[in-house]
């Protein structure tokens, strides 16, 4: 049979991509080598931040019963967070994937693909021999990996990865984290908080490096109160294992530092998943990186082949996954003529508290050719960091100092990804701070925020009163 699109990967690109051709009446194959849904809901999102959550209420069940006791002297029971973990992601890829697939009615051939002469797919399917499928356009949407950075000895002293991590069956005592971006600090405080002592090392000079330095110092300050050691600045040139764990050396501030752990955690980073695809044979340019190039509408360099998610080598987000696979198939099937706009495109990271942004940070604006006026709010001004008695983190609005217009946000907060979607909608629309000072905001909420930090480019917020406008 030959379809209209034949998609190669069963995340969120290839989900969106097939529901779009689907929904516009055409015919739909999807294939896929692993487990159905993709990264996000099997090893990624969903799992990390199930843990995620439940380390947090175990933190604050011992801070609320045991103050100043540390996380490590409560047992975790390691089968029950897996069995539960396991079970939430089981529902939700039956409910959002599998089922959907059914209802929609477009087949999941199980197996691996490469592309041959014609061009078409040859499939080596999991239960044994191969088959051809053939369609008008093609979608590749095979995702990333996590990618090991080149480090001696790093592969013969053996690591664990953001997916692997996430299925260890035992607690190790200690942990090392290679890696201070999102993955390494959302897993790195995880494991902290089930009782893991965890150290944090980050090559660039402070953590989360591509946030606000402000932003970093906050969750620098707060990992730090958890009992978290951060190493940012350090440089690490080798790796080795023995039997009692791993140990890390390199470089910070031009000294030497050697790092011990029962366990060590990459968390550097991914790249795209495009091995065995046989790209070449049909004439599709793959970058440095791996990434699978496309023009602004998501074509590679064959006319009928496509590429979306995180094989683009792009922002790596399942929201972006979604949007590029949907884009793609109304481009390849109905000529929708549609490219990506990631200008309001925000980022969160789920540490607690939580760090969000969107659009440009200022040193950003100022490459930019902006001239910025920025403002930064401590949650101390923010009456519900102050009821909930957290006033860690702040919120910092970047501005066109010429316009007043939104040019950034950038939020350390509890909720932070809730705020950060009120700022993309502010953002999107080419609001300026003091139209933002002047909206409607719901008392009591951390959205609030937003408001007082526009606010504060023309008012001295100590002389307003809790609920002033």
């Amino acid at each position: 049979m030959r379809y209209d699109l034949a998609i190669i990967g069963s995340g969120a690109a290839g989900f969106a991509a097939a529901i779009a051709g689907r929904g516009s009446g055409h015919s739909v194959a999807m294939i896929e080598q692993g487990t159905v849904g993709g990264t996000c809901v099997n090893t990624g999102c969903v799992p990390s931040k199930a843990l995620l959550a439940a380390a947090e209420a175990r933190h604050v069940a011992l801070e609320q019963r045991f103050p100043g006791v540390t996380t490590s002297a409560a047992p975790v029971d390691a089968d029950a967070l897996h069995a539960a973990t396991a079970d939430l992601v089981q529902g939700m890829r039956a409910d959002k994937y599998v089922d959907l697939a059914t209802d929609y009615g477009w087949p999941i051939l199980s197996g691996s693909a490469r592309f041959v002469d014609g061009p078409a797919l040859e499939v080596s399917l999991t239960a044994g021999g191969r088959e051809r499928v053939e369609a008008e356009h093609y979608l590749v949407a095979t995702g990333s990996t996590p990618w090991p950075p080149p480090i001696a000895g790093l592969a013969e002293a053996g690591y664990l990865t953001s997916t692997t991590a996430l299925e260890l069956e035992e607690l190790p005592a200690s942990m090392i984290v290679l890696g201070g971006g999102a993955i390494g600090l959302e897993l790195g405080q995880l494991f902290a908080r089930l009782g893991v002592a965890a150290t944090i090392v980050e090559a660039l000079p402070r953590l989360a490096p591509a946030e606000e330095p402000e932003v970093s110092a906050v969750l620098d300050e707060v990992l730090g109160d958890e009992g978290i050691v951060t190493s940012p600045g350090t440089g690490v040139t080798a790796v080795r294992g023995d039997s009692s764990g791993i140990t890390v050396t390199g470089t910070r501030d031009g000294q030497p530092i050697e790092l011990h752990a029962e366990q060590l955690l990459v968390a550097t980073g991914r790249r795209p998943a495009t091995a065995g695809l046989n790209l070449d044979a049909v004439g599709v340019t793959v970058g440095p990186g791996g990434e699978i190039e496309v023009d602004p509408k998501l074509r590679t360099a064959h006319p009928r082949i496509w590429a979306a998610g995180d094989v683009t080598g792009g922002h790596q987000f399942v929201y972006v996954a979604a949007a590029h696979g949907a884009i793609a198939a109304g481009n390849a099937l109905n000529d929708a003529d549609c490219t990506v706009d990631y200008r309001s495109l925000p980022r969160v990271t789920f540490t607690t508290p939580g760090i969000a942004s969107v659009g440009l940070t200022e040193a950003q604006a100022i490459e930019h050719g902006y001239a910025c006026d920025c403002r930064v709010l401590p949650l101390a001004h923010v009456p519900r960091a102050i009821v909930a008695r957290d006033t860690r983190g702040l919120i910092k609005l970047v501005a066109d100092a010429g316009t007043g217009r939104l040019l950034g946000a950038h939020v350390a907060a509890d909720a932070a990804g809730e705020v950060i979607a009120t700022a993309v909608y502010a953002l999107a629309n080419q609001m300026t701070v003091q139209q933002m000072a002047e909206l409607w905001c719901p008392y009591l909420t951390m959205a609030e925020g937003l408001k007082l930090a526009a606010q504060a480019f023309t008012r001295d917020l100590s002389r307003l009163s809790c609920c002033a406008a």
